[in-house]
């Protein structure tokens, strides 16, 4: 069931699979930069029956408002708010506790809300994506794609980004799904995107959670991923001995639509150890 509800003061786009019917763990799956939960539309489809699913929009993104405009008039859709929004949806559906699955940048609300709200989660596992804050080169970029979304440029700048989150001998069967979400790009507001751009760029250095985690956590990481190469995974892998981790083979950022059969049996596995 699809809905709008209130958390942390701001309307939430919410999609939970409670009426479905489910005896296991509840999911909630937190989508990345410029998607919207309907990423997981063939996901969820896949996982029906075994888990409860709740996913949403993250504030800014398809139509989740963003956070409140602070003493100047900014918007920023900082981390600890997309936690707290995550805490509120969780609380509104009567979940006490779930297993939060994050990706990209859903991965770094996760890892922020077991720091703010570790109550809230029976797991947790990251779809490529680390705990570090931006590097001044990536800062850098961020500032010049506020400009290009300031400029009338949202959607030019997913047909250019989107495409390249998949491992390259995987495009045409993907296709579909590329051009699915690229086109969902038009239900962002553009200042919604500043603002968690903004958001990014200010976030917290987050090892400590990934050194010392409150629950089991885990990554789910593609061999062939552009954005976090296979260097980054094993510097994970390395430094934070606590996680659990398995490579989807072929895949790139999106493993869970590249190779839905592999990734859903490495998340019933993680599950099933932790849950």
């Amino acid at each position: 069931m699809e809905f709008f509800t209130i958390a942390s003061g701001v309307s939430v786009h919410v999609w939970d699979t409670k009426d479905e019917g489910s005896s296991g763990p509840c999911l909630v799956l937190l989508h990345g930069y410029l998607e919207t939960m309907y990423v997981f539309n063939e996901l969820i489809d896949a996982l029906k029956g075994r888990y409860r699913i709740i996913t949403l929009d993250l504030p800014g993104h398809g139509l989740t408002d963003s956070a409140p405009a602070d003493a100047s008039g900014e918007r920023v859709n900082t981390l600890s708010f997309c936690a707290d929004v995550v805490a509120g949806v969780l609380q509104k559906c009567g979940v006490e506790k779930a297993v939060l699955v994050g990706h990209s940048m859903g991965g770094y609300v996760t890892l922020q809300t077991l720091r703010d709200h570790p109550e809230v989660a029976e797991a947790a596992l990251l779809i490529p994506s680390h705990p570090y804050p931006d590097a001044p080169e990536k800062a850098a970029d961020r500032e010049r794609e506020k400009d290009i979304i300031r400029s009338g440029k949202l959607y030019t700048l997913a047909q250019v980004s989107i495409p390249k989150m998949y491992f390259e001998e995987n495009l045409r069967h993907c296709d579909e799904k590329i051009r699915e979400t690229v086109e969902l790009c038009e239900t962002h507001d553009p200042e919604g995107i500043v603002a968690s751009i903004e958001g990014l760029r200010r976030r917290d250095d987050l090892q400590d959670v990934m050194a010392q985690p409150p629950v089991p956590l885990g990554i789910i990481h593609g061999d062939h991923d552009a954005f976090l190469p296979m260097e980054l995974a094993m510097k994970l892998k390395e430094g934070f001995p606590k996680v659990w981790m398995r490579l989807i083979p072929e895949t790139g950022h999106n493993p869970f639509i590249e190779n839905q059969e592999a990734f859903v049996e490495a998340l019933d596995a993680f599950t099933t150890r932790n849950c």
